[in-house]
């Protein structure tokens, strides 16, 4: 009997520890599951490096156009897979023009005459408005040099009846001239216009065949220092009262003063105006191209500097003050980069 009763104690023990066990994994089943662990987003991948074959519009060959432009193409291709072909032209116009007909992916042009054929304003109302490029930005200043070697020219005023150069035919320098002429009453009709790239006015001048000539470009310009080596050249200042009613008429342009010293035999100051060489590009440039350009040109502009001298004036805030033009996506984004907000519309 004992016996009998020791084993019912022993399978009732048993069959507790079963209904235990199962109200446990019961239990548990019920529980929700445990989230997995959240995995770390991955890394972008970094982009494939950027390549483009582009076309650059410049100047003529004695200009700065062509000589800087030159140089921040090969820095550029140097140091990134974007290779570009600098061409000759015309200058502003025909940059503005050959951008917006295919021709070129990047040009050079003066601020004055974009922000005309953009808006469709002054020699552009015609026309109509040119609005297939865009800004990367303004690289340097350009000056008016009025250059002679008649000592009998002074002034302004002593251009009435002369031989005088006016820069290609619709050319930025073009555009100068006429508004430096209106400031003294004057038109193209006082003169004698001949139209001419920066170098080959610069011969006429040493020949004897013009009397001066309008050049609009960085100081020192390669045509008036190679002229310098051979005569004594004269830079034509705008005197102050003519000087007021210029600004006043066009505000785009700034006084700049020429140091003397600038060109061999030049003695003394001349004051003149100038406007800002801006690096422009086709409105669809692709946006990582654009982005790469500016960004490689002005995080490197001391390195740029040591090959032109005209990389010395790279500067953030000059590239973006006072730009009416619209700056491509590409650039806009650059110099958000730096804390610099523009205009991209």
């Amino acid at each position: 009997m004992k016996k009998a009763i020791a084993l019912l104690m022993a399978l009732c023990m048993v069959l507790s520890l079963c209904a235990c066990g199962g109200a446990k994994e019961e239990a548990k089943a019920e529980q929700p599951a445990a989230e997995a662990p959240a995995q770390a987003a991955p890394a972008e991948a970094a982009p494939a490096e950027v390549s483009a074959n582009l076309t650059m519009g410049t100047g003529g060959e004695a200009g700065t156009y062509y000589a800087f432009g030159g140089v921040l193409a090969s820095y550029v291709g140097s140091n990134t897979a974007i290779a570009t072909n600098v061409v000759s032209t015309g200058g502003t116009a025909a940059n503005i023009t050959g951008i917006d007909q295919g021709l070129y992916d990047l040009a050079t042009v003066q601020s004055d005459v974009s922000t005309y054929a953009y808006f469709g304003t002054n020699s552009f109302a015609e026309n109509g408005a040119i609005t297939g490029f865009k800004v990367l930005g303004a690289l340097y200043s350009e000056a008016v040099q009025i250059v002679t070697c008649n000592p009998d020219i002074s002034s302004i005023a002593d251009l009435k009846g002369k031989a005088v150069c006016v820069g290609d035919v619709g050319s930025g320098t073009y555009f100068n001239t006429i508004d430096v002429l209106a400031a003294y009453d004057m038109t193209l009709e006082d003169i004698s216009p001949v139209y001419q790239s920066f170098g080959d006015s610069a011969e006429s001048i040493k020949d004897g065949k013009i009397d001066a000539a309008f050049i609009c470009a960085g100081a020192p310009t390669t045509a008036i220092t190679d002229l310098a080596t051979a005569k004594a050249v004269k830079l034509i200042s705008i005197d102050d009262a003519h000087m007021e009613k210029l600004l006043a008429a066009c505000p785009w342009y700034a006084a700049l003063t020429i140091p003397a010293g600038t060109y061999a035999g030049f003695d003394e100051d001349a004051v003149t105006i100038t406007v800002k060489a801006t690096l422009v590009c086709r409105a669809d440039l692709d946006d990582a191209v654009a982005y790469t350009i500016v960004k490689t040109i002005f995080d490197n502009a001391a390195a740029i500097a040591e090959l032109h001298g005209k990389g010395a004036e790279l500067d953030l805030k000059f590239a973006t003050d006072g730009i009416a033009v619209p700056f491509h996506a590409g650039a806009a984004k650059y110099f958000a980069e730096n804390g610099i907000t523009v205009a991209v519309e």
